[in-house]
């Protein structure tokens, strides 16, 4: 995870999907930023609802939300079950391959929309959820794609853009830790949107995102338990 920026004007762009990862970096980028923005994306997701969740997390916070409307990623994005409602959801991942799941170049698109939309409020910090631990196979969410993007910003534009990724090297189980040491703990647990069958909350209960999410929560809750 790069360094907390020294500039002056100490911002931050949180990318923001209302999912318990960035929910719980948007927490965290208001811990370590004076000033703190938040974007959402509607991409043509199957559950458009997520980002009405977003945009009620972001004023709970008390930052700045901007809605881009990006729907062609959807049209771009073939045989992907999270933008077609006639694709049946892979459970687990296909050998050598991605999980249908996967929305190809959506944080590519998302991080590069955030840094020009940053660069019009003078802001050089940009904070996003991905993570390397628990990324259910999609290359977009690695440590090295992020840092090659970065680069690759910085040159486009001629800026200093940081990308943190708070999250990178962390499991499900010590996120909700850090949500819990943020204070939100029961925010992001009612409040977010993970589940890839749009149920807010504990979710469905048994997609993959859900059972990711349970996963860590159960491993969080008993590691708690024990300490006390």
């Amino acid at each position: 995870m790069a360094e907390i920026s020294t500039k002056p004007n100490n911002k931050a762009l949180v990318v923001l999907s209302g999912g318990q990862d960035s929910t719980t970096c948007l927490f965290w980028a208001k811990k370590e930023f004076k000033e703190v923005y938040a974007i959402s994306f509607n991409y043509g997701q199957k559950h458009q609802h997520e980002t009405a969740i977003a945009q009620s997390i972001a004023e709970r916070a008390g930052v700045s939300f901007k809605l881009m409307d990006i729907y062609f990623i959807s049209q771009l994005a073939t045989n992907c079950s999270l933008t077609d409602s006639s694709i049946k959801m892979d459970k687990e991942k296909p050998e050598g391959s991605f999980p249908n799941t996967f929305v190809p170049g959506r944080n590519l698109f998302f991080l590069s929309i955030a840094a020009v939309y940053a660069r019009s409020l003078g802001i050089r910090d940009i904070v996003t959820g991905v993570s390397q631990t628990d990324f259910s196979g999609y290359p977009d969410c690695r440590d090295s794609f992020i840092k090659s993007l970065n680069v690759s910003l910085n040159l486009a534009m001629d800026e200093q853009f940081v990308l943190h990724t708070p999250l990178m090297w962390k499991d499900k189980a010590e996120t909700w830790e850090m949500a819990d040491n943020l204070g939100v703990f029961d925010i992001v647990r009612n409040e977010t949107l993970t589940c890839y069958n749009g149920v807010v909350g504990d979710g469905c209960g048994h997609c993959p995102a859900c059972l990711l999410r349970r996963k860590g929560l159960e491993m969080y809750l008993e590691k708690k338990n024990l300490k006390h």
